[in-house]
């Protein structure tokens, strides 16, 4: 993939922007640094990896999480 520093971006922005329709995506990147990845709307993006969080919405958590089966286990906890 391209890497193009960003003042020559800024300089050829509308000759990258062809290149990244026509399906050739590139890398802008400040001090060597890449910063932004640049590509057509009808590319797809990478597999990433699933997320904390993923779930949310869909599992409820009761109230009494904390002390669901309390009254089994402090038998248990009688030798500590």
């Amino acid at each position: 993939m391209r890497i193009v520093d960003i003042t020559k971006a800024k300089a050829h922005l509308s000759q990258l922007v062809e290149l990244a329709a026509a399906g050739e995506p590139f890398v802008i990147a400040k001090a060597g640094k890449p910063m932004v990845r640049v590509a057509a709307l009808d590319t797809q993006e990478p597999n990433r990896p699933k997320r904390i969080g993923f779930m949310a919405g869909r599992i409820h958590v009761p109230d009494d999480f904390n002390t669901m089966g309390g009254t089994d286990v402090e038998p248990l906890l009688g030798w500590l």
